[in-house]
Protein backbone atom coordinates (compact mmCIF):
# COMPACT_ATOMS: atom_id res chain seq x y z
CA UNK A 1 0.00 0.00 0.00
CA UNK A 2 3.09 2.39 0.44
CA UNK A 3 4.29 1.73 -2.68
CA UNK A 4 0.64 2.29 -4.43
CA UNK A 5 0.32 5.79 -2.39
CA UNK A 6 3.81 6.72 -3.64
CA UNK A 7 3.16 5.61 -7.37
CA UNK A 8 0.13 7.99 -7.05
CA UNK A 9 2.09 10.85 -5.34
CA UNK A 10 5.37 10.97 -6.91
CA UNK A 11 3.68 10.80 -10.84
CA UNK A 12 1.66 13.96 -9.78
CA UNK A 13 4.57 15.80 -8.06
CA UNK A 14 6.24 15.21 -11.50
CA UNK A 15 3.16 16.82 -13.59
CA UNK A 16 3.47 19.73 -11.73
CA UNK A 17 7.09 20.02 -12.12
CA UNK A 18 7.28 19.47 -15.49
CA UNK A 19 4.53 22.18 -16.24
CA UNK A 20 6.67 24.55 -14.56
CA UNK A 21 10.31 23.33 -15.52
CA UNK A 22 9.11 22.69 -19.31
CA UNK A 23 7.80 26.51 -20.06
CA UNK A 24 10.91 28.05 -18.36
CA UNK A 25 12.70 25.11 -20.85
CA UNK A 26 11.45 26.79 -23.73
CA UNK A 27 12.56 30.25 -22.28
CA UNK A 28 15.60 29.17 -21.99
CA UNK A 29 15.54 28.19 -26.07
CA UNK A 30 14.62 31.49 -26.95
CA UNK A 31 16.26 33.54 -24.53
CA UNK A 32 20.19 31.61 -25.80
CA UNK A 33 18.79 31.90 -29.26
CA UNK A 34 18.31 35.40 -29.30
CA UNK A 35 21.21 36.84 -27.50
CA UNK A 36 23.09 34.73 -29.78
CA UNK A 37 21.65 36.30 -32.43
CA UNK A 38 21.69 39.81 -31.46
CA UNK A 39 25.83 39.15 -30.66
CA UNK A 40 25.81 38.19 -34.10
CA UNK A 41 24.09 40.96 -35.81
CA UNK A 42 25.95 43.62 -33.54
CA UNK A 43 28.94 41.81 -35.15
CA UNK A 44 27.49 41.71 -38.63
CA UNK A 45 26.62 45.94 -38.46
CA UNK A 46 29.88 46.59 -37.18
CA UNK A 47 31.05 44.92 -40.78
CA UNK A 48 28.92 46.46 -42.84
CA UNK A 49 30.03 49.91 -41.42
CA UNK A 50 33.15 48.97 -42.60
CA UNK A 51 32.56 47.67 -45.84
CA UNK A 52 29.84 50.93 -46.50
CA UNK A 53 33.53 52.76 -45.65
CA UNK A 54 35.72 50.43 -47.73
CA UNK A 55 33.06 50.12 -50.81
CA UNK A 56 33.32 54.08 -50.63
CA UNK A 57 36.75 54.61 -50.67
CA UNK A 58 37.98 51.58 -52.95
CA UNK A 59 40.16 50.66 -50.28
CA UNK A 60 39.27 47.08 -49.13
CA UNK A 61 42.32 45.83 -47.47
CA UNK A 62 41.58 46.70 -43.83
CA UNK A 63 38.32 45.23 -44.25
CA UNK A 64 39.57 41.64 -45.43
CA UNK A 65 42.47 41.67 -42.70
CA UNK A 66 39.32 42.11 -40.19
CA UNK A 67 37.07 39.45 -41.35
CA UNK A 68 40.25 37.35 -41.11
CA UNK A 69 41.21 38.21 -37.62
CA UNK A 70 37.44 37.67 -36.79
CA UNK A 71 36.88 33.91 -38.52
CA UNK A 72 40.45 33.01 -37.21
CA UNK A 73 39.38 33.96 -33.23
CA UNK A 74 35.98 33.18 -33.53
CA UNK A 75 35.95 30.45 -35.84
CA UNK A 76 32.82 32.12 -37.98
CA UNK A 77 33.00 33.00 -41.52
CA UNK A 78 32.02 36.02 -43.10
CA UNK A 79 31.69 37.34 -46.16
CA UNK A 80 30.63 40.68 -48.11
CA UNK A 81 28.01 39.61 -50.89
CA UNK A 82 27.47 42.50 -53.83
CA UNK A 83 23.89 42.50 -55.50
CA UNK A 84 24.77 40.13 -58.43
CA UNK A 85 25.41 37.26 -55.29
CA UNK A 86 29.12 37.48 -56.00
CA UNK A 87 31.22 37.52 -53.39
CA UNK A 88 33.40 40.49 -52.81
CA UNK A 89 35.47 39.60 -49.79
CA UNK A 90 35.39 36.48 -47.63
CA UNK A 91 37.00 35.41 -44.45
CA UNK A 92 37.31 31.73 -46.28
CA UNK A 93 37.64 31.10 -49.78
CA UNK A 94 35.64 29.96 -51.54
CA UNK A 95 32.45 30.90 -49.89
CA UNK A 96 29.55 28.68 -50.42
CA UNK A 97 26.02 30.95 -50.73
CA UNK A 98 24.30 27.72 -51.67
CA UNK A 99 22.37 27.66 -47.99
CA UNK A 100 18.70 28.72 -48.14
CA UNK A 101 18.72 30.16 -45.21
CA UNK A 102 21.90 32.64 -47.17
CA UNK A 103 19.44 33.03 -50.01
CA UNK A 104 16.47 33.89 -48.18
CA UNK A 105 18.51 36.26 -45.95
CA UNK A 106 20.25 37.94 -48.74
CA UNK A 107 16.60 38.16 -50.71
CA UNK A 108 15.45 40.17 -47.41
CA UNK A 109 18.98 42.42 -47.55
CA UNK A 110 18.26 43.51 -51.18
CA UNK A 111 15.17 44.49 -50.75
CA UNK A 112 16.00 47.14 -48.29
CA UNK A 113 14.97 45.05 -45.09
CA UNK A 114 17.13 43.15 -42.37
CA UNK A 115 15.58 39.79 -41.95
CA UNK A 116 13.98 38.73 -38.56
CA UNK A 117 15.27 35.56 -36.41
CA UNK A 118 12.22 34.01 -35.37
CA UNK A 119 13.68 30.67 -35.19
CA UNK A 120 14.53 29.19 -31.98
CA UNK A 121 18.09 26.72 -32.17
CA UNK A 122 16.98 23.44 -30.58
CA UNK A 123 20.07 21.44 -28.89
CA UNK A 124 18.84 18.70 -31.00
CA UNK A 125 18.80 20.76 -34.28
CA UNK A 126 22.69 20.46 -36.26
CA UNK A 127 22.07 24.03 -37.93
CA UNK A 128 24.06 27.23 -38.16
CA UNK A 129 22.80 30.44 -37.31
CA UNK A 130 22.68 32.79 -40.41
CA UNK A 131 22.67 36.51 -40.01
CA UNK A 132 22.80 38.65 -43.05
CA UNK A 133 23.31 42.42 -42.51
CA UNK A 134 22.66 44.71 -46.02
CA UNK A 135 25.61 47.76 -46.36
CA UNK A 136 23.79 50.99 -47.89
CA UNK A 137 25.16 54.04 -49.42
CA UNK A 138 23.18 56.88 -50.29
CA UNK A 139 20.09 55.11 -49.15
CA UNK A 140 20.58 52.50 -51.58
CA UNK A 141 21.83 48.89 -51.05
CA UNK A 142 24.75 47.98 -52.65
CA UNK A 143 25.71 44.82 -50.91
CA UNK A 144 25.17 42.54 -47.89
CA UNK A 145 27.16 41.17 -44.94
CA UNK A 146 26.93 37.13 -44.24
CA UNK A 147 27.73 35.35 -41.12
CA UNK A 148 27.48 31.59 -40.96
CA UNK A 149 27.60 30.98 -37.06
CA UNK A 150 28.27 26.71 -36.09
CA UNK A 151 25.25 26.42 -33.01
CA UNK A 152 27.64 23.93 -31.12
CA UNK A 153 28.11 26.36 -28.31
CA UNK A 154 24.58 27.81 -27.82
CA UNK A 155 23.25 24.09 -28.24
CA UNK A 156 25.66 23.13 -25.42
CA UNK A 157 24.96 26.23 -23.37
CA UNK A 158 20.78 24.95 -23.82
CA UNK A 159 21.69 21.72 -22.94
CA UNK A 160 23.94 22.86 -19.10
CA UNK A 161 20.77 25.24 -18.17
CA UNK A 162 18.27 22.41 -18.86
CA UNK A 163 20.40 20.10 -16.63
CA UNK A 164 20.24 22.65 -13.78
CA UNK A 165 16.61 23.28 -14.40
CA UNK A 166 16.28 19.57 -14.08
CA UNK A 167 18.20 19.20 -11.17
CA UNK A 168 16.30 22.39 -9.67
CA UNK A 169 13.16 20.66 -10.29
CA UNK A 170 14.81 17.56 -8.75
CA UNK A 171 15.19 18.52 -5.13
CA UNK A 172 11.29 19.20 -4.48
CA UNK A 173 10.55 15.78 -5.50
CA UNK A 174 12.89 14.27 -3.86
CA UNK A 175 12.04 16.55 -0.47
CA UNK A 176 8.36 15.72 -1.38
CA UNK A 177 9.26 11.91 -1.60
CA UNK A 178 11.62 12.47 1.78
CA UNK A 179 8.74 13.78 3.34
CA UNK A 180 6.06 11.67 2.48
CA UNK A 181 7.86 7.98 2.58
CA UNK A 182 8.05 8.35 6.34
CA UNK A 183 4.32 10.39 7.02
CA UNK A 184 2.63 7.46 4.92
CA UNK A 185 4.56 4.82 6.99
CA UNK A 186 2.45 6.50 10.02
CA UNK A 187 -0.68 6.72 8.65
CA UNK A 188 -0.19 3.06 6.59
CA UNK A 189 0.96 1.32 9.81
CA UNK A 190 -1.68 0.76 11.89
CA UNK A 191 -3.18 -0.71 8.22
CA UNK A 192 -0.57 -2.92 8.13
CA UNK A 193 -0.92 -4.47 11.96
CA UNK A 194 -4.62 -4.48 11.32
CA UNK A 195 -4.06 -6.39 8.24
CA UNK A 196 -1.48 -8.87 10.27
CA UNK A 197 -4.48 -9.15 12.89
CA UNK A 198 -6.54 -10.07 10.24
CA UNK A 199 -4.77 -12.89 9.02
CA UNK A 200 -3.65 -14.41 12.82
CA UNK A 201 -7.55 -14.08 13.41
CA UNK A 202 -8.14 -16.17 10.43
CA UNK A 203 -5.39 -18.81 11.17
CA UNK A 204 -6.81 -19.42 14.62
CA UNK A 205 -5.42 -17.13 16.73
CA UNK A 206 -8.00 -15.07 18.49
CA UNK A 207 -5.54 -13.73 20.91
CA UNK A 208 -4.19 -11.41 17.75
CA UNK A 209 -5.19 -7.95 18.36
CA UNK A 210 -4.79 -4.71 16.44
CA UNK A 211 -2.89 -1.51 17.46
CA UNK A 212 -5.37 1.35 18.50
CA UNK A 213 -2.52 3.74 19.59
CA UNK A 214 -0.64 4.67 16.12
CA UNK A 215 -2.10 6.08 13.25
CA UNK A 216 -4.68 8.76 12.44
CA UNK A 217 -7.76 8.50 14.43
CA UNK A 218 -10.28 6.94 12.47
CA UNK A 219 -7.57 4.02 11.53
CA UNK A 220 -7.42 3.81 15.73
CA UNK A 221 -11.40 3.57 15.54
CA UNK A 222 -11.39 1.10 12.88
CA UNK A 223 -8.90 -1.30 15.04
CA UNK A 224 -10.59 -0.88 18.56
CA UNK A 225 -13.53 -1.92 16.28
CA UNK A 226 -11.75 -4.86 15.20
CA UNK A 227 -10.63 -5.73 18.52
CA UNK A 228 -14.06 -5.29 20.03
CA UNK A 229 -15.53 -8.02 16.95
CA UNK A 230 -12.61 -10.55 17.83
CA UNK A 231 -13.52 -10.22 21.70
CA UNK A 232 -16.78 -11.02 20.75
CA UNK A 233 -16.39 -14.08 18.27
CA UNK A 234 -13.78 -15.47 20.83
CA UNK A 235 -16.21 -15.24 23.47
CA UNK A 236 -18.89 -17.30 20.98
CA UNK A 237 -16.49 -19.51 20.80
CA UNK A 238 -15.12 -20.05 24.41
CA UNK A 239 -18.58 -20.86 25.46
CA UNK A 240 -19.06 -23.32 22.00
CA UNK A 241 -16.07 -25.03 23.32
CA UNK A 242 -17.44 -25.63 27.37
CA UNK A 243 -20.73 -26.66 25.49
CA UNK A 244 -18.72 -29.39 23.89
CA UNK A 245 -16.98 -30.15 27.19
CA UNK A 246 -20.34 -30.17 29.20
CA UNK A 247 -22.33 -32.16 26.42
CA UNK A 248 -19.47 -34.82 26.51
CA UNK A 249 -19.74 -35.24 30.50
CA UNK A 250 -23.34 -34.14 30.88
CA UNK A 251 -24.86 -36.71 27.99
CA UNK A 252 -22.16 -39.67 28.21
CA UNK A 253 -22.92 -40.56 31.52
CA UNK A 254 -26.87 -40.72 31.42
CA UNK A 255 -26.28 -42.45 27.82
CA UNK A 256 -24.42 -44.96 29.14
CA UNK A 257 -26.79 -45.56 32.06
CA UNK A 258 -29.76 -45.53 30.09
CA UNK A 259 -27.57 -48.50 27.98
CA UNK A 260 -26.68 -50.13 31.05
CA UNK A 261 -30.11 -50.17 32.35
CA UNK A 262 -31.30 -51.89 28.79
CA UNK A 263 -28.79 -54.37 28.93
CA UNK A 264 -29.61 -55.08 32.85
CA UNK A 265 -32.79 -55.85 31.17
CA UNK A 266 -31.95 -58.85 29.04
CA UNK A 267 -32.79 -61.42 31.88
CA UNK A 268 -36.46 -60.60 32.62
CA UNK A 269 -37.46 -60.44 29.18
CA UNK A 270 -38.80 -63.81 28.60
CA UNK A 271 -41.05 -63.50 25.57
CA UNK A 272 -40.22 -62.95 21.57
CA UNK A 273 -42.12 -59.72 21.61
CA UNK A 274 -40.38 -58.54 24.80
CA UNK A 275 -36.88 -59.61 23.10
CA UNK A 276 -37.51 -57.73 20.30
CA UNK A 277 -38.34 -54.49 21.70
CA UNK A 278 -35.18 -55.29 24.14
CA UNK A 279 -33.17 -55.36 20.98
CA UNK A 280 -34.86 -52.37 19.22
CA UNK A 281 -33.67 -50.30 22.68
CA UNK A 282 -30.46 -51.41 22.15
CA UNK A 283 -29.54 -50.64 18.72
CA UNK A 284 -31.24 -46.86 19.59
CA UNK A 285 -28.73 -46.19 22.45
CA UNK A 286 -26.40 -47.20 20.18
CA UNK A 287 -27.37 -45.04 17.48
CA UNK A 288 -27.94 -42.32 19.81
CA UNK A 289 -24.50 -43.11 21.76
CA UNK A 290 -23.08 -42.60 17.25
CA UNK A 291 -25.20 -39.59 17.33
CA UNK A 292 -23.62 -38.07 20.32
CA UNK A 293 -19.88 -38.66 18.96
CA UNK A 294 -20.95 -37.81 15.45
CA UNK A 295 -22.70 -34.13 16.69
CA UNK A 296 -19.59 -33.66 19.17
CA UNK A 297 -17.27 -33.96 16.27
CA UNK A 298 -19.17 -31.99 13.83
CA UNK A 299 -18.91 -29.18 16.62
CA UNK A 300 -15.01 -29.38 17.12
CA UNK A 301 -14.89 -28.35 13.84
CA UNK A 302 -14.21 -24.97 14.46
CA UNK A 303 -12.52 -24.83 17.22
CA UNK A 304 -9.49 -27.27 15.21
CA UNK A 305 -5.56 -26.44 14.34
CA UNK A 306 -5.03 -24.86 11.22
CA UNK A 307 -3.99 -26.88 7.92
CA UNK A 308 -0.16 -28.02 7.93
CA UNK A 309 1.82 -29.71 5.29
CA UNK A 310 1.55 -33.47 5.88
CA UNK A 311 3.41 -36.17 3.70
CA UNK A 312 0.55 -38.24 2.20
CA UNK A 313 3.20 -41.68 2.10
CA UNK A 314 3.32 -41.63 5.93
CA UNK A 315 -0.39 -41.33 6.24
CA UNK A 316 -0.92 -44.14 3.53
CA UNK A 317 1.60 -46.30 5.87
CA UNK A 318 -0.36 -45.80 8.66
CA UNK A 319 -3.71 -46.10 7.47
CA UNK A 320 -3.96 -48.81 4.89
CA UNK A 321 -3.44 -51.72 6.61
CA UNK A 322 -6.70 -50.85 8.59
CA UNK A 323 -8.54 -50.40 5.57
CA UNK A 324 -7.59 -53.90 4.33
CA UNK A 325 -8.90 -55.13 7.42
CA UNK A 326 -11.84 -53.83 6.62
CA UNK A 327 -12.56 -54.70 3.14
CA UNK A 328 -12.03 -58.31 3.98
CA UNK A 329 -13.33 -59.64 0.56
CA UNK A 330 -13.48 -56.78 -1.10
CA UNK A 331 -10.46 -55.84 -3.26
CA UNK A 332 -8.78 -52.98 -2.69
CA UNK A 333 -5.71 -51.04 -4.25
CA UNK A 334 -3.99 -48.51 -3.51
CA UNK A 335 -2.17 -46.33 -6.26
CA UNK A 336 -0.19 -43.16 -5.05
CA UNK A 337 2.32 -41.81 -6.45
CA UNK A 338 5.48 -41.05 -3.88
CA UNK A 339 6.34 -37.54 -2.55
CA UNK A 340 3.26 -35.90 -2.59
CA UNK A 341 2.45 -33.49 -0.34
CA UNK A 342 -0.51 -31.51 0.85
CA UNK A 343 -2.22 -29.51 3.14
CA UNK A 344 -3.72 -31.30 5.50
CA UNK A 345 -7.70 -30.32 6.86
CA UNK A 346 -7.86 -29.65 10.32
CA UNK A 347 -8.64 -32.36 12.03
CA UNK A 348 -6.65 -34.55 9.76
CA UNK A 349 -6.29 -36.09 6.54
CA UNK A 350 -6.71 -39.95 8.07
CA UNK A 351 -9.51 -39.35 9.43
CA UNK A 352 -11.28 -37.86 5.84
CA UNK A 353 -9.68 -40.76 3.73
CA UNK A 354 -11.16 -43.50 6.69
CA UNK A 355 -14.50 -42.41 6.28
CA UNK A 356 -14.21 -42.25 2.73
CA UNK A 357 -12.99 -45.78 2.69
CA UNK A 358 -15.49 -46.76 5.14
CA UNK A 359 -18.21 -45.78 2.77
CA UNK A 360 -17.11 -47.66 -0.11
CA UNK A 361 -16.71 -50.61 1.90
CA UNK A 362 -19.82 -50.52 4.12
CA UNK A 363 -22.38 -48.78 1.73
CA UNK A 364 -21.27 -49.16 -1.83
CA UNK A 365 -21.47 -53.02 -2.56
CA UNK A 366 -18.37 -52.67 -4.40
CA UNK A 367 -16.09 -55.70 -5.14
CA UNK A 368 -13.34 -53.22 -5.87
CA UNK A 369 -11.98 -50.29 -4.43
CA UNK A 370 -8.99 -47.95 -5.54
CA UNK A 371 -7.46 -45.29 -3.74
CA UNK A 372 -5.35 -43.02 -6.38
CA UNK A 373 -3.85 -39.45 -6.25
CA UNK A 374 -2.49 -37.13 -8.85
CA UNK A 375 -0.98 -33.61 -8.43
CA UNK A 376 -2.62 -31.25 -10.77
CA UNK A 377 -0.84 -27.49 -10.89
CA UNK A 378 -0.39 -26.18 -7.14
CA UNK A 379 -3.16 -28.52 -6.15
CA UNK A 380 -3.43 -32.44 -5.28
CA UNK A 381 -6.27 -34.38 -6.21
CA UNK A 382 -6.74 -37.84 -4.05
CA UNK A 383 -9.77 -40.82 -5.12
CA UNK A 384 -11.61 -42.97 -3.53
CA UNK A 385 -12.98 -44.98 -6.36
CA UNK A 386 -15.61 -47.93 -6.07
CA UNK A 387 -17.35 -49.65 -8.76
CA UNK A 388 -20.09 -50.17 -6.55
CA UNK A 389 -24.02 -48.84 -7.02
CA UNK A 390 -23.14 -45.32 -6.87
CA UNK A 391 -25.50 -42.52 -6.51
CA UNK A 392 -28.24 -40.52 -8.82
CA UNK A 393 -27.19 -36.97 -9.57
CA UNK A 394 -29.88 -35.36 -6.84
CA UNK A 395 -27.96 -38.34 -4.35
CA UNK A 396 -24.79 -36.93 -4.75
CA UNK A 397 -25.98 -33.02 -4.80
CA UNK A 398 -27.70 -33.72 -1.07
CA UNK A 399 -25.08 -36.14 -0.17
CA UNK A 400 -22.82 -33.62 1.42
CA UNK A 401 -25.19 -32.36 3.79
CA UNK A 402 -25.79 -33.17 7.41
CA UNK A 403 -27.58 -36.33 8.41
CA UNK A 404 -28.35 -36.64 5.12
CA UNK A 405 -28.65 -40.69 4.32
CA UNK A 406 -29.51 -42.73 1.01
CA UNK A 407 -32.85 -44.49 1.53
CA UNK A 408 -31.69 -47.82 0.66
CA UNK A 409 -29.11 -47.18 3.93
CA UNK A 410 -31.85 -46.02 6.35
CA UNK A 411 -31.39 -49.67 8.13
CA UNK A 412 -27.17 -49.45 8.47
CA UNK A 413 -25.46 -48.18 11.05
CA UNK A 414 -24.33 -44.80 10.90
CA UNK A 415 -25.81 -40.66 11.20
CA UNK A 416 -25.70 -39.63 7.77
CA UNK A 417 -23.03 -36.82 9.03
CA UNK A 418 -19.88 -38.22 7.77
CA UNK A 419 -19.51 -37.08 4.72
CA UNK A 420 -20.56 -33.66 5.44
CA UNK A 421 -18.04 -33.39 8.30
CA UNK A 422 -15.46 -34.58 5.80
CA UNK A 423 -16.14 -31.67 3.35
CA UNK A 424 -16.42 -29.19 6.10
CA UNK A 425 -12.61 -30.23 6.75
CA UNK A 426 -11.43 -30.13 3.57
CA UNK A 427 -13.06 -26.73 2.96
CA UNK A 428 -11.11 -25.82 6.29
CA UNK A 429 -7.54 -26.54 4.49
CA UNK A 430 -8.63 -24.26 1.18
CA UNK A 431 -9.78 -27.68 -0.29
CA UNK A 432 -12.87 -29.55 -2.14
CA UNK A 433 -14.51 -32.89 -1.38
CA UNK A 434 -16.74 -33.66 -4.99
CA UNK A 435 -18.52 -36.82 -5.68
CA UNK A 436 -18.77 -38.07 -9.27
CA UNK A 437 -19.94 -40.82 -11.23
CA UNK A 438 -17.96 -43.67 -12.62
CA UNK A 439 -18.76 -45.20 -15.90
CA UNK A 440 -20.39 -47.69 -16.26
CA UNK A 441 -21.46 -47.57 -12.07
CA UNK A 442 -19.73 -47.11 -8.79
CA UNK A 443 -18.93 -43.43 -7.37
CA UNK A 444 -15.76 -41.63 -7.35
CA UNK A 445 -14.73 -39.18 -3.99
CA UNK A 446 -12.29 -36.55 -4.87
CA UNK A 447 -10.38 -34.66 -2.36
CA UNK A 448 -9.06 -31.62 -3.79
CA UNK A 449 -5.92 -30.11 -1.30
CA UNK A 450 -3.68 -27.48 -1.61
CA UNK A 451 0.23 -28.82 -2.45
CA UNK A 452 2.16 -28.61 0.85
CA UNK A 453 6.15 -27.70 1.52
CA UNK A 454 7.82 -28.32 4.61
CA UNK A 455 9.87 -25.44 6.38
CA UNK A 456 13.47 -26.07 5.29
Amino acid sequence: MLRRLLVLIVPLLVALVAALGVPLAFAVVQGESQETYLDRLGDASRFASLAENALASGRRTALREELDRYDQLYGIPVALVSTDRTVIESSRRPFALTDPDVQTGLDAAFSGYRGEADESIWPWEDVNLVVVEPVGRDSEVVAAVVTVSPTDGLRHAILRQWGVLALLGLIPVLGVVAVAWPMSRWVLRPVRRLDEATAAVAGGELDARADEVGGPPELRRLAASFNAMVDVVGRALRRQRAFVSDASHQLRNPLASLRLAVDNLAPHVTDDAGREAHSIAVDEAEEMGRVLDTLLAATRLDSASAAEPVDVDSLLATHVPGWRALAGDVELDVDVPEGLRVLEPPGGLGSVLDELVGNAIRLSGATRIEVWGSPNGDRVELHVTDDGEGLAPEERRLALRRFWRAPRHQNVAGTGMGLSICAELTAGAGGELRLSPVEPHGLDAVVTLKAGWFDA
